[in-house]
């Protein structure tokens, strides 16, 4: 069976998610046309800029135009990831009403449960659209997830990072060496639940403009040597050892690519290790930086035997591009391909497009 994965597509997010757009969906519906299963594996949805009720309008012509290229006959799986947990958040609550914590193994399948999920395999129909959490076994040797468990171990200093060490220092500490999924759920279900009942209730929280701040602010920190600029680095490297002061860390205070590419796998490898994933191949997304690329070494992408794939991301983010297309590991539109066997490979379905037709059409 071949599997199409993609992750990050981040419909819904302010003027920056590509699939909303018909002319950049025609490469990723040809792709499908070559495969058995396709596969969302989380952060799909944009649901912490817009609430739960507003995001089917941006994501409903998507999932149509998807099924009706998959058919009633192929497989369409959703996964959730951090920015869309509410989607999974729901089953696993009304699992926890009658089963004690647990059952929540690496691969758990589902049907639509609350309003969101089932408008969305409506508008996916003639096909089946189905959902799993944490992750999913692609073949006996291939496992996929979104990948969020690594915020409770990356060392890349975000504001999600910082919280997710918090819940974990203080309030629900991870079983060390080894966790399960329902470990991770009880630091981060708590952090999700409060950020998704700030978006549902209001648009002027942070959370709501949080992806905005967050390029501004690496935009800010990463910009050429102004007086400005230095004295940003300098309060930011100190509140970064203030962190790891009290706990929190490790955390980096670099922010070059290869500081961004390390300490993003090294979360990601200590969630294998602690899950003792027993795959030879794990994909997941999360980070929005595909691989591994020709330039990278393939050690850093290997764990207790296990070889590790980046789907990349479906995101238009010119402050980690290069001019030239298809020039960076963050440029968007990256898939990874699964065949009946062999190592999973990454497609650039989006290599040919430049910035401007990846271009928001409109001002943000």
């Amino acid at each position: 069976m071949k599997t199409l994965v993609v992750s990050d597509l981040h419909i819904g997010h302010r003027a920056r998610d590509l699939l909303r757009r018909p002319d950049l969906q025609e490469p990723l519906l040809d792709a499908l046309d070559r495969v058995d299963r396709f596969v969302i594996l989380g952060d799909g949805l944009e649901l912490r800029e817009a609430a739960h009720r507003d995001a089917v309008d941006g994501a409903a012509p998507f999932f149509a135009a998807v099924g009706s290229r998959l058919g009633p006959d192929k497989e369409f799986i959703l996964l959730s990831g951090n920015h869309d947990h509410g989607l999974a958040a729901g089953w696993i609550d009304s699992r926890l009403q009658t089963e004690a914590p647990g059952f929540l193994g690496l691969e758990q399948r589902f049907d639509a449960h609350g309003p969101l999920a089932s408008a969305l395999a409506e508008a996916a129909r003639p096909a089946r659209l189905r959902f799993a959490y944490p992750g999913l076994w692609l073949r006996d040797d291939v496992y996929a997830f979104h990948g969020h468990y690594a915020d409770a171990h990356a060392t890349v200093p975000t504001f999600e990072r910082v919280l997710v060490g918090a819940m974990a220092r203080w309030v629900t500490p991870l079983p060390s060496p080894h966790a399960t999924a329902d470990d991770y759920e009880s630091v981060l279900s708590p952090l999700y639940a409060w950020l998704y009942a700030l978006t549902q209730r209001t648009e002027r929280s942070l959370v709501s403009h949080g992806g905005g701040a967050s390029s501004r602010s690496y935009k800010a920190l990463t910009a050429e040597r102004t007086p400005r600029s230095l004295a940003l680095r300098a309060g930011y490297r100190g509140a970064v050892a203030s962190l790891n002061a009290i706990g929190l860390g490790p955390l980096q205070p670099g922010l070059s690519p290869t500081a961004l590419r390390r300490g993003y796998l090294h979360g990601i490898s200590e969630v294998i290790r602690r899950l003792q994933i027993p795959a030879r191949h794990v994909i997941w997304g999360h980070s929005h930086r595909s691989g591994p690329w020709p330039t990278d070494d393939p050690a850093e992408w290997q764990v207790n035997g296990t070889r590790i794939h980046n789907t990349g991301s479906w995101v238009y983010q010119p402050h980690f591009l290069t001019p030239e297309p298809n020039g960076s590991p963050y440029w968007p539109g990256t898939a990874v391909l699964v065949d009946s066997d062999g190592p999973p490979r990454l497609l650039r379905l989006l290599g040919d497009r430049g910035h401007e037709e990846l271009r928001p059409r409109d001002p943000a």
